[in-house]
């Protein structure tokens, strides 16, 4: 169902524009090509493909399919093509609290039968030269349980975070895309410790595992969960190379899960993710960190905590998840920032004065007419997950069970 616009919960230099249900399906990563939003799909499988050439009135124009024991809760596009995720559903073997809690360790594909048959692992690439109709022309199996977020802005290398047999969670590749109808994996890092088959053994303290890089220059800044931050010279592709490896759990929270680099001003925006209900675990936060010596890099402020209501007493999950990340073609900027907080919507900082983060705005979505949630175990609360943000502003914003809405920015 198609709802046009729906005035927010609360709202501060956001406009909304328009609504689209999804019908009911779990909206993760949004991406905006060509006048259509691409939105992947976790229990419900698949991506989602949505015309928004008009704004005001989007339309689910296709569906792309899954296998039924994956998911493809992420992907990536640009120009004419689509790079999309495939991996089993782990949440469908795992409660929500034991899939954070730890690494993966002593799992591989074979646990789960026959991969390719029993599930789907690996990367799909779409030919989307007609936006809403994408067809698939390649595929990258991988030997493991799948991708989980990829980042690529169109030149001939990916990078993901893959789950591979012998390893005890996600770790860091770089994909060869110059055919994108064949592509294959280059190289790979990871944190020492990761490689059981290899002999590796760890001590790790929660879950370490990429959740996903971004990249800028020859650097990698991939975020591993409760494993921290680390910078990679990626400049040889076959072989990374650590930089610098800083971790703030403990004390802090961990789950550390989006950088957004900003190298004109030598500065990094790190996310930490709420994964469990404020009532279950410490706030997260949003971190300010100085690279100016990549070899040492220092955390210098957190964001604000968002407080135009009592988002604790509201409950569910509270804290960051994603962040705008300034890609090619869209809204770029290295004083504002957009970032989404679950149960508080998404929010939009402006660091001119990076030891001063300040609120700008924010847009709070209403809680949806019809919950999907409650099978998934969570609150019933809004829960904004993925945010894009066009060159003029406009906003899109996904949600598990508020499907996706589009906001102008007024604060430009």
């Amino acid at each position: 169902m198609n709802q046009s616009v729906v005035a927010p919960e609360s709202a501060k230099n956001m406009t909304p524009q328009g609504h689209h249900d999804l019908n009911g399906k779990m909206g993760i990563q949004v991406m905006v090509a060509n006048g259509h939003a691409y939105i992947g799909h976790a229990f419900d499988g698949g991506v989602s493909v949505v015309d928004v050439r008009d704004p005001r009135a989007p339309r689910l124009v296709n569906t792309l399919p899954i296998h039924k024991n994956s998911w493809s809760i992420h992907l990536q596009t640009h120009g004419d093509l689509m790079l999309v995720i495939e991996e089993f559903n782990f949440k469908a073997v795992f409660t929500q609290a034991e899939y954070y809690a730890r690494s993966i360790d002593g799992i591989n594909s074979a646990d789960f039968g026959v991969r390719g048959e029993d599930y789907s692992a690996g990367m799909r690439v779409y030919d989307i030269s007609q936006p809403s109709e994408p067809r698939p022309i390649g595929f990258m199996p991988v030997e493991g349980l799948g991708l989980h977020r990829i980042w690529w802005v169109g030149d001939r290398y990916a990078y993901a975070s893959a789950i591979l047999d012998g390893f005890t969670d996600h770790i860091f590749i770089v994909i060869d895309m110059q055919d994108p109808t064949r592509p294959r994996e280059v190289g790979r890092w990871w944190i020492p410790g990761m490689w059981a088959d290899g002999g590796e053994t760890h001590d790790f303290k929660g879950r370490v595992g990429l959740h996903h890089a971004v990249i800028s220059g020859d650097t990698a800044y991939g975020c591993w969960r409760d494993g921290g931050l680390t910078l990679l010279d990626i400049a040889d592709k076959s072989q990374p190379k650590l930089i610098s490896h800083l971790n703030w759990s403990p004390p802090f929270a961990g789950g550390t899960h989006s950088a957004l680099p900003l190298p004109d001003r030598d500065l990094l925006v790190v996310a930490d993710e709420a994964v469990l209900n404020i009532d279950e675990e410490p706030f997260k936060h949003t971190w300010m960190i100085d690279i100016r010596v990549p070899e040492k890099p220092v955390q210098i402020a957190t964001f604000p905590v968002p407080d135009d209501q009592d988002y604790f007493a509201k409950g569910g999950h509270f804290g960051p998840h994603n962040l705008h990340e300034n890609r090619p073609g869209s809204f770029q900027s290295s004083t504002t920032i957009f970032a989404t907080y679950q149960n508080a919507g998404i929010r939009v900082f402006d660091i001119s004065n990076p030891f001063r983060p300040v609120e700008t705005g924010y847009f709070v979505p209403a809680p949806p007419a019809v919950w999907n949630e409650a099978r998934r175990g969570r609150k019933k609360v809004i829960h904004t997950c993925d945010v894009f943000v066009e060159k003029d502003g406009l906003v899109y914003l996904t949600d598990y069970d508020a499907g996706l809405h589009i906001v102008q920015w007024d604060g430009a």
